[in-house]
């Protein structure tokens, strides 16, 4: 998978799945992460095979599990949206009634708002830890 490097730039690393790289958003504003299936030439979900289709939908739900769990949020929001980099990706965002987009969308939102260094290190463990 070649990974288009706006999703690379906005995002760090934490742990492949079966079928996706799971990364860490930049902004902190929101807890946010980024699915991204590893297959070449993917910009819609129907581009997958029914098998990877199906498996996306357990990695989605794993994955919106974990954040559920970590970050105890309000709401989730899970998103495929591709306006701007069209290589397949899903946003999976931990929401809260008091976050500054509430009820809105976390578009532009604060995209200065980076993670202290510490704080960044404990998520990508915590995350880690729930996929291993």
């Amino acid at each position: 998978m070649q990974l288009d490097s706006r999703l690379e730039s906005d995002s760090i690393f934490v742990v492949d799945l079966n079928l996706c790289q799971l990364r860490l958003h930049n902004n902190a504003t929101f807890p946010w992460v980024i699915l991204i299936p590893k297959r070449d030439n993917a910009s819609e979900i129907i581009d997958l095979n029914k098998e990877d289709q199906q498996l996306l939908m357990m990695e989605i739900a794993q994955v919106s599990r974990v954040m559920k769990q970590l970050f105890k949020p309000d709401k989730l929001n899970v998103a495929s949206l591709g306006n701007i980099v069209s290589q397949l990706h899903i946003h999976i965002i931990a929401r809260y009634e008091a976050d500054p987009a509430w009820p809105g969308t976390v578009w532009g939102i604060n995209t200065n708002s980076k993670y202290e260094s510490k704080v960044l290190e404990k998520i990508i463990l915590d995350l880690r830890a729930a996929f291993n």
